[in-house]
């Protein structure tokens, strides 16, 4: 249980950091060398972004390399290649947290919740209404993570989290960078 909750605790910190990478990223310039150095490759420059989009570590510099790459660039074409470097980010990221994110989760929570919680993914309601909360999150600004392990923990097949990995990643990405684009 301590050593689940101190890397739970460890992951918590390094999230921190690395919004202030992104700050600093962004303060210092290394986003705009990043840009710079992808100008002619933007399909490239998207799916590395988009991959980086996906975990909660690095998700903030992520998000400010895609809204610089539709600052000069297709805010479709910036979406949809982001959203395939997303979608294969989140497949390795789902065999991770599948593995041990999902467990880490629930070795701290069985002392807390009632193991018939749990077993509601498997078998009730929850099944079919955790892979629609993990496709929201997914979508959101939220870090991928979170919505992976509520399809993990419902034992969601690759078959269906390939397309809505995609699609969402897809409408979180093009909402990211046409809010960019905008402001």
């Amino acid at each position: 249980m301590k050593q689940n909750i101190r890397r739970l605790k460890k992951d918590f910190l390094i999230i921190g950091l690395s919004f202030l990478a992104a700050y600093a990223f962004v303060r210092f310039g290394a986003i705009n060398h990043f840009l710079t150095a992808t100008q002619e490759f933007k399909i490239l420059g998207s799916f590395v972004a988009g991959m980086f989009f996906t975990s909660a570590f690095t998700i903030a510099p992520a998000s400010v390399a895609l809204a610089g790459l539709a600052l000069s660039g297709p805010l479709f074409l910036v979406a949809f290649w982001g959203a395939l470097g997303a979608l294969f980010g989140d497949l390795i990221l789902f065999f991770l947290i599948r593995d041990v994110f999902a467990d880490d989760l629930m070795k701290i929570f069985r002392r807390f919740w009632h193991r018939h919680f749990f077993s509601s993914f498997h078998l009730g309601f929850l099944k079919w209404l955790a892979p629609f909360f993990g496709a929201l999150i997914i979508a959101s600004p939220l870090p991928d993570e979170l919505g992976l392990a509520l399809m993990g923990l419902s034992k969601t097949k690759l078959i269906v989290l390939i397309p809505i990995s995609f699609i969402f990643n897809f409408i979180g990405i093009l909402g990211l960078v046409f809010i960019a684009k905008v402001l």
